[in-house]
């Protein structure tokens, strides 16, 4: 499926997971650590399943931001999206990942809230990205 780019962005990561990670303009950059869990040593840094969490978060609420005036509502300045992600061996090889997102709409009504995750969903390009790929469970708090 063709895409409009509209920005782009660069990272290179070096010495795997237990590396280090910088955008091209300099203005992220990041010490990996494997988690202990995984077989590495823990301790101080990243991990990508972390930086996954925290774009996948971000970017959702940015999508309830986006399509909420179009269904006639107003996300609430202390909204929340807390995203749960998970990485292990798949039945059929390899490593797969698992996303679940818990999204907090303090004020609003349950079922607009549902709608505005709902409609948030199927515009975010992680989900978009993750969709047929990656469980993704989506829960209002």
């Amino acid at each position: 499926m063709p895409v409009d780019v509209k920005y782009r962005t660069t990272a290179t990561a070096t010495g795997g997971r237990d590396g280090a990670a910088r955008t091209a303009d300099g203005s992220f950059e990041v010490k990996l650590a494997t988690p202990k869990e995984l077989g590495g040593a823990g301790g101080p840094g990243a991990n990508p399943e972390q930086l996954f969490a925290s774009g996948y978060s971000a970017c959702f609420l940015g999508a309830m931001k986006a399509v909420a005036p179009s269904l006639q509502l107003k996300v609430p300045a202390d909204t929340s999206v807390t995203a749960d992600v998970g990485i292990g061996p798949r039945s059929e090889g390899g490593f797969g990942i698992t996303a679940d997102l818990t999204i907090s709409l303090p004020g609003l009504d349950r079922a607009d809230a549902q709608k505005l995750v709902d409609a948030a969903h199927q515009v975010c390009p992680y989900s978009n990205a993750t969709r047929g790929n990656v469980n993704v469970g989506l829960k209002l708090a």
